[in-house]
């Protein structure tokens, strides 16, 4: 684990930040000197008590989006990629993997949640040493070097569909297609992508459900099609011809298997 921390200007001397508290500012820069080599935390409300933060400090740092809280008391530096760089022989990963895997990471280098889980804590002002400030150059508001390199081991999710719902990775976007098929692969982001426009579904992995349940729910809608003649009505998905396929059913079964529970309303 490097033992070094470094602090972009294009963040800390943004009108933003300095509008804050310096007891505020004081508790992101102690946060950002003990993360961990992805920017994660499990010790926020202990370095909180040894500075004699207070909770409306690290309120302040998660409304304005300087850190993510996860759950389990875990939180995450938001700009850690425009922030840091490490060498990939220094590089230890994170223990949090299950958090880890609910972020994505912007081209800019800017840790993004899928989902809302915000839970509060507390910390205080200090005096803090930092070991060295890194200058750079943006041209963007909110965070971001324009050449931070990339963080190790952290994936890209891309938005696919003609409405641009469904985020997958282009190596869980390769693997649909190994496993599948190119065309099975494209017709499963299809419909999950009018699904979601539809009824508003949701799910922390799209990979997942795709594998759970929406290639399922294809293949189930090509066999009835099969040995089918003559023109048909058509329904709203993929304009296959209307058939008697319980998509409603399947879902909350995919869901089931998933044990994912974060679906819309009115699935």
């Amino acid at each position: 684990m490097a033992n070094k921390r470094m602090f972009s200007k294009a963040i800390i001397d943004s009108d933003m930040f300095l509008d804050m508290p310096k007891s505020a500012q004081a508790l992101y820069f102690h946060l950002g000197m003990r993360a961990d080599d992805d920017g994660f935390l499990d010790n926020a409300k202990k370095i909180m008590r040894s500075i004699g933060a207070s909770e409306d400090d690290y309120k302040i740092l998660v409304a304005k989006n300087y850190i993510i809280q996860m759950e389990k008391g875990i939180c995450v530096i938001t700009h850690w990629w425009v922030h840091n760089y490490i060498q990939r022989d220094r590089y230890k990963e994170t223990i949090h993997l299950e958090e880890k895997a609910l972020l994505t990471q912007t081209e800019t280098g800017v840790y993004t949640l899928d989902t809302e889980c915000v839970q509060p804590v507390s910390i205080s002002a200090s005096q803090i040493r930092l070991d060295k400030i890194s200058i750079d150059k943006i041209n963007n508001n909110i965070p971001a070097s324009a050449d931070a390199p990339p963080s190790p081991d952290v994936k890209v999710k891309h938005k696919y569909g003609e409405y641009k719902h469904v985020m997958l990775t282009d190596d869980e976007k390769g693997k649909l297609q190994a496993e599948y098929g190119e065309g099975m692969a494209e017709k499963a982001v299809t419909f999950l992508d009018e699904y979601i426009e539809m009824k508003g579904y949701k799910a922390k992995s799209h990979y997942l459900a795709i594998r759970k349940w929406v290639i399922n729910a294809v293949k189930e809608a090509e066999q009835k099609d099969k040995g089918r003649t003559g023109k048909q009505k058509t329904n709203q998905f993929q304009q296959f011809p209307q058939r008697e396929v319980d998509y409603d059913a399947l879902v909350m079964q995919g869901l089931q298997n998933m044990g994912d529970g974060e679906h819309g309303k009115e699935i």
